[in-house]
């Protein structure tokens, strides 16, 4: 089972907290492991270095974390820093690391300041303002204008070029350039509902987003253009993610299920049936297993879920029922570390918990696919002269 890490919860109560505005909508590490994010509720960011108190880290996990910051000790260690958004916080993205372009942004606005590159956070606001902040000075950089409404999501591309994506309660997505001083290239429209969430995947020629409908779009991130719906669930999609090959993505619904889907055929592979350990005791609790968030592991080989029967499920993508459940109450969202082994969930009190994850070597198999699938589409699998059998690897056929 998951173990309890450690919880972050807010250090003091909030005198307005009679008000809706203490959740944790979004929590994320940086690319590198080395920051965390926290949007504890009240218009506050916090960014905490990571890892965290030693005695929280588990072994072997707290090893590699530090080496990773030991070169960092002659410059001084990080320290945590509090962003004051103004607004209330619904999204959070950092930028990739390293990331040269984004030494154009830094010196237009600090030209008195060498010339280094930065790691960004952009946090996305409840009057439809995004915020951009340097992480390692916690300095105001950009304030993008544009939505009409609330920010729900946000997500950089994971090659470096800074383009971000934002989604909004506007039913719009937009497409801004960071490195043309936050320039908005493209407003994609389409969607009949609030947009909740909105993930590029790893290979950055695909956008998909989740709105309050039962369909979910694919976009295509060289033209900006609809490339097709995937049709499937029974109630609202609120989140999605693509695995870290780009061969896989993965949608959570209200109806309770995760689907599993060809992202290049369009075509469902499986569905994840998040059925309730105690059964309800009227029939006020129909909706109980509503999901809330769904996110792949670094290596690709399991699934995080939160839904509102108070519990973190994981999931090996081979296996249609769950491998371990955690007790958490009024979750969320979560995501894993990039380097693997933990787990994080934010709460609608404010809270963030850190919870124990799977770590296992890859196969070499599954290392091949992920290598290939990298580059090549299904399409591309389908045409190459080998045997079927391993097409059917290949393309997540064998379930």
């Amino acid at each position: 089972e998951p173990l309890l890490l450690a919880e972050l919860k807010p250090g003091r109560p909030h005198q307005f907290d009679w008000k809706s505005s203490c959740e944790t909508w979004s929590v994320a590490f940086s690319p590198d492991g080395s920051w965390f994010a926290w949007s504890q509720g009240h218009c506050i960011v916090k960014l905490i270095p990571w890892p965290l108190e030693e005695q929280f880290i588990p072994k072997g996990f707290e090893a590699k974390s530090r080496s990773s910051k030991s070169d960092s000790k002659g410059r001084g260690s990080p320290k945590e820093k509090t962003l004051d958004c103004g607004q209330i916080v619904w999204g959070l993205a950092f930028s990739p690391w390293p990331s040269p372009p984004s030494r154009k942004l830094w010196a237009r606005h600090h030209p008195q300041v060498p010339d280094v590159s930065c790691l960004i956070l952009a946090t996305g606001l409840n009057d439809g303002q995004i915020k951009i902040w340097e992480v390692q000075t916690g300095l105001l950089l950009l304030n993008l204008s544009g939505h009409q409404d609330v920010v729900r999501d946000l997500s950089f591309t994971p090659s470096g070029s800074l383009i971000l994506v934002s989604a909004s309660r506007d039913k719009t997505l937009r497409i801004w350039d960071l490195n043309k001083h936050g320039k908005q290239i493209q407003v994609l429209s389409g969607h009949l509902q609030w947009v909740y969430c909105c993930s590029i995947s790893p290979d950055c020629s695909m956008l998909c987003s989740a709105a309050g409908e039962k369909s979910v779009f694919l976009w295509s991130m060289r033209s900006y253009t609809l490339i097709r719906k995937l049709e499937g669930h029974q109630s609202s999609v609120v989140s999605c993610d693509f695995s870290p090959d780009s061969a896989l993505l993965v949608t959570a619904s209200y109806d309770t299920n995760v689907i599993m889907w060809d992202p290049y055929t369009g075509e469902r592979l499986r569905s994840l049936h998040h059925t309730q350990l105690d059964p309800p005791m009227d029939d006020s609790d129909v909706h109980i297993s509503s999901l809330r968030s769904v996110c792949f592991s670094p290596e690709g080989l399991y699934l995080a879920t939160v839904a509102d029967d108070r519990l973190l499920r994981i999931w090996a993508l081979e296996l249609k029922t769950p491998i371990a459940f955690a007790p958490m109450t009024n979750g969320l969202c979560c995501t894993f570390f990039p380097h693997g082994g933990v787990i994080a969930t934010g709460t609608r009190d404010g809270h963030v918990q850190f919870w124990t994850a799977p770590r296992v070597l890859s196969s070499l198999k599954h290392l091949c696919r992920k290598a290939l699938r990298s580059f090549l589409t299904t399409y591309q699998v389908l045409a190459l002269p080998i045997p079927k059998k391993m097409k059917e690897f290949l393309t997540y056929r064998t379930f």
